[in-house]
């Protein structure tokens, strides 16, 4: 874990105070350059896990924690809703290699501001740090036009239960609705116990219930679960 000096900090001026999160430290370094050689962001922090990115945001009240999502000890998205409903002024852009539909709409719903793809150019990555940092919000050009594609599939369509879901979450409620656990529901659909407990926790969001037996009667309540 790494903070950076006050003293630099504070010649910053009105710099944008950044904080990064990567677990790989060659990627993470080369951020570091990148925006270290511009003006218009101070390095406050750079970390390699979940826990530390939580720790250093809350520490340090960045103006924006660049994110990624594979992490150790915590999850990315996780880390993402800590940070930001802990301190909503912090602005969250996800960095990572991921553009599926369910990393992308699991982290805007934690919180985040803005979505790039590793391989972004870097005068892009300077831009999205800088638009988030002032309020705005960014999708990189492949992770627009995959929410576009989103939204022009969704139909107002009473014969599709709960649909607030994505088609994986249905698929993951569907489970949950039969009885099983995480592990086994990661075993089923061929993804990790981790990502797994992620889709259960969004369902629980968007559900509004606490707990899996509320997910459960809301499932079966909507025919689903009866499956063998």
């Amino acid at each position: 874990m790494t903070t950076r000096d006050a003293d630099a900090r504070g010649r910053s001026g009105d710099a944008i105070r950044v904080v990064i999160v990567d677990d790989h430290p060659l990627y993470r370094d080369g951020l570091e350059q990148l925006l270290m050689s511009d003006g218009r962001f101070a390095l406050v922090g750079s970390v390699g896990t979940g826990e530390e990115a939580v720790a250093v945001a809350e520490a340090e009240q960045p103006d924006v924690v660049v994110m990624d999502l594979q992490l150790p000890e915590l999850h990315g998205i996780e880390a993402t809703r800590r940070i930001v409903g802990a301190s909503p002024h912090i602005a969250v852009l996800v960095l990572t290699m991921f553009e599926d539909d369910d990393s992308v709409f699991a982290a805007m719903r934690a919180g985040a501001r803005g979505y790039l793809v590793k391989g972004a150019e870097h005068a892009a990555i300077r831009r999205a740090v800088e638009a988030v940092g002032q309020g705005e919000t960014i999708l990189g050009p492949a992770v627009a036009k995959r929410v576009l594609a989103h939204f022009s599939q969704v139909t107002p369509s009473s014969s599709i239960p709960f649909p607030e879901l994505t088609a994986r979450e249905r698929e993951v409620l569907d489970l949950v609705a039969r009885g099983l656990g995480n592990q086994e529901i990661g075993r089923r659909l061929s993804i990790s116990h981790r990502t797994a407990r992620n889709h259960v926790s969004n369902i629980f969001t968007k559900l509004q219930v606490a707990d899996r037996a509320g997910a459960i009667v809301a499932a079966r309540d909507a025919g689903l679960g009866r499956g063998q």
